[in-house]
């Protein structure tokens, strides 16, 4: 648990970020740029980066962060931000690929991850004591 000002909160997501046309462009050393790149950008939004892996064509990222963060501004610097340095660094590879000036698809995935089950909380919150009436 965390605090952010006037509330306490623990909310991790899950991100999954695809290439455009599902393309498998990555090599281990993009994918270790594109860990480098998350990691300073999630600092600056001030957004723990638990955890990062990724495949030939996507990447997962593994975050925490306050809510007051707007989560789709964030996915898009994100994505604006290792296209931009990714096509310029791996200029040549990624031609093999991509005739346009694109590395992501405009569609991302994501979902919360707790440490309690679905049922566990809805079993918590059904088993609330209501107040009797008098």
């Amino acid at each position: 648990m965390k605090s952010h000002y006037h509330c306490v909160y623990d909310l991790k997501y899950h991100l999954v970020i695809v290439t455009k046309y599902r393309k498998k462009c990555f090599t281990e050393q993009i994918l270790e740029r594109l860990n480098e790149i998350s990691s300073d950008l999630c600092q600056k939004w001030e957004i723990d980066l638990i955890e990062f892996g990724g495949e030939a064509d996507h990447i997962h990222l593994l975050i925490e962060m306050n809510p007051t963060i707007q989560i789709s501004k964030f996915v898009n610097n994100l994505k604006t931000v290792t296209s931009r340095y990714i096509r310029k660094e791996f200029a040549k590879h990624l031609s093999e690929y991509y005739w346009e000036r694109v590395l992501w698809t405009r569609a991302y995935y994501i979902s919360t991850v707790g440490g309690a089950s679905l049922t566990t909380v809805k079993k918590y919150i059904e088993n609330q004591e209501r107040p009797k009436n008098k």
